[in-house]
């Protein structure tokens, strides 16, 4: 019986941090889930009114998706370090820092917002797009951008809740969004109710409408819930403090540009695609819309894990931090192998879905193949991100994110789908074998930065200790 005992209790351990990692993650998941299903949305409605309004809906999302990424993942510092101070049981510090979370997010909500306005269609002639798509891409992402100030300040309010532990919120809020966009887009896409019908553009302008309900919803919920109270949120405003502002940005700017390197590099291809033609644009869109959807559950993970990891260092417990990143890592695993199965065999069926034309259809399949084998890399390195938030090593991360996509996996995309250096190129498939190559290789090597953290965040706990 004693020799059995150690794995049993270690099972016993596992299941017990799986339990808590689902319990966070769950309701992230279907946030996400119902954040990327208004994409979804869009992208099906779009579609059905012809291949060139899904073209300019693909495009628009290759510009705004980066920019609105880089911005919420410079915020993203406010979930960890909310979740350090609610580990080592100081909820009152949290409300001060929030604030001043909340001030950064006035400064570069509105500064996204101009960067989409201004600078959007001298992106899309840079790279060469048709010029027919120009015109309806730009006024989607006009759209957009009157929505990103509103984000930007739910994005911190959703941080503070989800370091607390607190994550249903945002699962509700996200539902609640998802429903409003769907009547929102129906009626500005086709023209009801004494609106102009807009086409797949409409959607842009749907989809802010629904950011500021989230953000006023988030308001709402965070003044009035009990849980937040010993924060003391709104209970009186400081002014900027450059300090605790440049901290945040210290480990948040990182981690934007670490999101920013990732999800660009996926854009910069749909914009090199751009020249190849509306059905080329439009098959990518739909194999690139149904994988970020299927990305949700691991980046869910991701977010859970960097609770779970802040709230164990806040506690001076960092073998803790350790055991749930490594079960997070394995989460991640075991999805990969479920979502990379039903993409491989059920790929015409899900492009089918978003299409009727026959040439976009094609295409779509066959590039779902290639999003079923990066699930597994996808997995372990946004789980590792994740963790490695929650450590607040995000230097390291950002340097590793920015060599493994833009150093190894477009120069090999291009080299295999637009160049003729190696072969006769191969279009959208060889550049999604580049994919494949840049986040094997961030894989590798965020793997191997968690474990040093790891390690070096216990060897400084028993220094503390034995001192």
């Amino acid at each position: 019986m004693n020799a059995i005992a150690p794995a049993v209790s270690r099972k016993q351990r596992i299941a017990t941090e799986l339990k808590e990692l689902l319990t966070l993650a769950g309701p992230i998941m279907i946030a996400q889930l119902a954040t990327t299903a208004m994409g979804f949305v869009d992208a099906v409605m779009a579609g059905r009114v012809g291949p060139r309004d899904l073209a300019a809906v693909a495009l628009g999302n290759s510009i705004w998706i980066p920019v609105f990424l880089l911005m919420t993942g410079t915020l993203l510092a406010t979930t960890a370090k909310v979740a350090q101070r609610f580990g080592a049981g100081d909820q009152p510090a949290t409300g001060p820092l929030v604030r001043q979370a909340l001030w950064l997010a006035l400064l570069v909500g509105p500064l996204a917002a101009a960067v989409l306005w201004f600078l959007a269609e001298p992106v899309l002639r840079a790279m060469k797009v048709e010029e027919a798509l120009i015109e309806p891409s730009r006024f989607y992402l006009r759209g957009i951008a009157c929505g990103l100030p509103a984000v930007a300040l739910y994005h911190v309010l959703r941080c503070f809740s989800d370091g607390l532990g607190r994550t249903r919120p945002s699962m509700v809020l996200g539902i609640c969004g998802l429903l409003l966009n769907i009547p929102v887009n129906y009626v500005l896409i086709y023209g009801h109710l004494g609106f102009p019908a807009l086409g797949g553009p409409g959607c842009g302008w749907a989809t802010a409408s629904v950011m500021w309900f989230m953000l006023l919803g988030m308001l709402c919920w965070v003044n009035i819930a009990r849980v937040y109270k010993p924060s003391a949120l709104f209970s009186h405003w400081e002014l900027p403090d450059r300090r605790v502002m440049g901290a945040l940005v210290g480990v948040g700017l990182p981690i934007g540009i670490a999101v920013f390197a990732e999800s660009s590099i996926f854009s910069v291809i749909a914009l090199l695609i751009g020249e190849l033609g509306e059905k080329v644009v439009a098959g990518h869109q739909v194999a690139l819309n149904f994988s970020a959807l299927v990305f949700m559950i691991p980046y869910a993970l991701a977010m859970a894990v960097t609770v779970r990891v802040g709230q164990a260092l806040g506690a001076s417990r960092p073998r803790d931090a350790r055991f749930a990143a490594g079960t997070g890592m394995a989460a991640a695993l075991a999805w990969a192998c479920i979502s990379a199965s039903a993409m491989l065999l059920l790929r015409e069926h899900i492009a089918a879905l978003y299409t009727r034309d026959p040439e976009v259809l094609a295409l779509a399949a066959s590039l779902l193949v290639f999003s079923a084998l990066f699930q597994f890399s996808d997995g372990l390195q946004v789980t590792a991100a994740g963790a490695l938030r929650g450590y607040q090593d995000t230097r390291a991360t950002m340097l590793i994110t920015l060599f493994a996509y833009w150093g190894i996996g477009l120069p090999v995309g291009y080299s295999l789908g637009l160049a003729h250096w190696l072969q006769e190129p191969t279009g959208p498939r060889g550049l999604w074998q580049g994919l494949i190559v840049g986040l094997t290789c961030a894989a590798l090597m965020l793997g191997v930065r968690l474990t040093r953290s790891a390690r070096r965040h216990i060897r400084l706990t028993q220094l503390k200790n034995g001192a």
